[in-house]
C-alpha cells in the first residue's frame, strides 16, 4: 500500500519546480497525484509531462486548484509566499473537513539582484502557522520539504537530504514522514511542534545562499540520532 493509501494528493502550485518535483517522485513510487495550477490548461499539460516522463502507469491528473482541494485530502501547498495567503483563502470553502495541508512555503525576502537572501517577519512566527490560521479549524497543517533542492527533485538520481517534519498532528506527521520516505535518499526526522517550522524557513534562506555562492544544490543531513528516528 502507498503511504497514503487510496487517498489521493493533490499538489497545489503544482506547476512550480518543486510541486512538478513532487509530483513526479510520489508518481514514481506508485501515489496518486492531482497537479493544481491556477490555469486547468496548465496543470494538465504539467500532468501529461510527468506521465511522459515516467509512462503511462502514472496516476496523475491536472485540475484548477478548487477541483484538485475537493477532489483530495491530502493537500501539497508549493506557492511563493507572496501568493499564499491569497490563494488559501481562495480555496477555504473547497478544502474538505479532516484534510491534511502539507505546507513548504519559506517567507523569502529578495535580495541584492532579486536573489532571496534571508527571511521576512511573519506575526504568526512562520508562514506555516499562517497556514494554520488560514485554513478551516479542523484541517491539521504539517510543514515540510523546505530543505529539498527542487532541481534534484525533478531529475532521476536519489537525493542526498534529510526532510524535516514538523506539526501539532502526530498522525498527519507521521504520514507526511512517509510520503518522504517514498523519495529515494531522503530520510524524514519528527521536528516536532508547527512552531518550529520557523527554523526550517529560516535554514532554505541560509541553503539558498550557499547554493549561489558554492554552484551547488545543497540540503542537510542530521546526523547522530538513533536509527529509529529516520523514516
Amino acid at each position: 500500500m502507498s503511504a497514503a493509501g487510496s487517498r489521493p494528493i493533490a499538489i497545489l502550485g503544482g506547476t512550480g519546480p518543486a510541486g512538478l518535483g513532487l509530483a513526479l517522485r510520489w508518481a514514481r513510487a506508485g501515489e496518486t497525484i492531482i497537479i493544481g495550477s491556477r490555469d486547468a490548461q496548465r496543470a494538465q499539460a504539467a500532468a501529461a509531462l510527468v506521465k511522459l516522463s515516467i509512462g503511462d502507469q502514472a496516476n496523475i491528473s491536472g485540475m484548477e486548484n478548487s477541483s484538485a482541494c475537493a477532489a483530495a485530502d491530502i493537500l501539497m501547498l508549493t506557492v511563493p509566499f507572496e501568493s499564499q495567503a491569497t490563494l488559501l483563502k481562495q480555496l477555504k470553502p473547497a478544502i474538505s473537513p479532516g484534510s491534511i495541508l502539507i505546507d513548504a512555503t519559506v517567507p523569502l525576502a529578495a535580495g541584492v539582484g532579486g536573489r532571496a537572501s534571508r527571511t521576512l517577519g511573519v506575526w504568526q512566527g512562520s508562514a506555516a502557522q499562517q497556514a494554520a490560521e488560514l485554513v478551516p479549524k479542523d484541517v491539521s497543517v504539517v510543514a515540510a520539504f523546505h530543505n529539498v533542492s527542487a532541481d534534484l527533485l525533478n531529475g532521476d538520481n536519489p537525493l542526498d537530504c534529510d526532510v524535516i517534519v514538523c506539526s501539532d498532528d502526530s498522525d498527519a506527521a507521521q504520514l507526511t514522514r512517509d510520503l518522504a520516505a517514498k523519495i529515494p535518499g531522503i530520510r524524514a526526522i519528527d521536528g516536532g511542534k508547527l512552531e518550529n517550522s520557523r527554523i526550517l524557513e529560516q535554514i532554505t534562506a541560509l541553503l539558498i545562499g550557499l547554493n549561489i555562492r558554492h554552484k551547488g544544490h545543497a540540503g542537510i543531513r542530521i546526523t547522530g540520532l538513533p536509527l529509529e528516528s529516520y523514516r
